[in-house]
């Protein structure tokens, strides 16, 4: 039995909420699975050497990351290589399929330019829009930039892209990638 660990940065609420659905079809397989908060870590220092696989998500606002994550991965770039290790990219863009694809994503190949942690495996996870949740100020400019590329604009639009399945798919990966350190 594996141990893997789930760590996320979350603004809205969903990322984490990916990350909770990842952490339990890994548990569903039989794994163990830790899901942190990267913002928790200050108080309680991961215990790395536990871990057979470490999975990190964050999500992308206004077309980057919180510095949080770059300097997160920074600070854990060494115990982050140690073992089998993915990243997963949350942004409303991947609701069209092209790009879904790493190399189509250009919020993901920003992640790769900028961040000392060179993730093993990489993976795209189409977002929400949820304007009614978010401050003013963010769902005015989201909206502007949805209109640019033809997306929502609706100021009560709820909109969930997240293919749920394919989460589901991703956990399975991510303990596969933890059960090949077994073996």
């Amino acid at each position: 039995m594996a141990h893997i660990l789930v760590l996320y940065y979350s603004r809205g609420g969903h990322t984490a909420q990916i990350s909770r659905a990842i952490a339990e079809q890994i548990i569903a397989n039989g794994d163990q699975c830790d899901v942190i908060n990267i913002h928790d870590t200050k108080q309680k220092p991961i215990e790395w050497d536990k871990y057979q696989a470490v999975a990190l998500g964050a999500c992308v606002l206004y077309g980057s990351y919180h510095k949080s994550v770059f300097e997160f991965v920074s600070q854990h770039q060494q115990a982050l290589s140690n073992i089998p290790n993915s990243f997963f990219c949350v942004n409303v863009v991947a609701r069209n399929p092209e790009k879904r694809i790493p190399e189509n994503n250009k919020y993901l190949q920003k992640f790769l330019t900028l961040s000392a942690w060179k993730p093993q495996d990489v993976k795209i996870i189409a977002g929400k829009v949820d304007y009614p949740s978010w401050p003013w100020y963010d769902s005015l400019m989201i909206r502007l930039i949805m209109k640019m590329t033809d997306g929502p604009t609706d100021p009560t639009a709820i909109i969930d892209y997240t293919d749920w399945q394919d989460v589901k798919a991703y956990g399975n990966h991510i303990a596969s990638l933890a059960n090949v350190e077994l073996s």
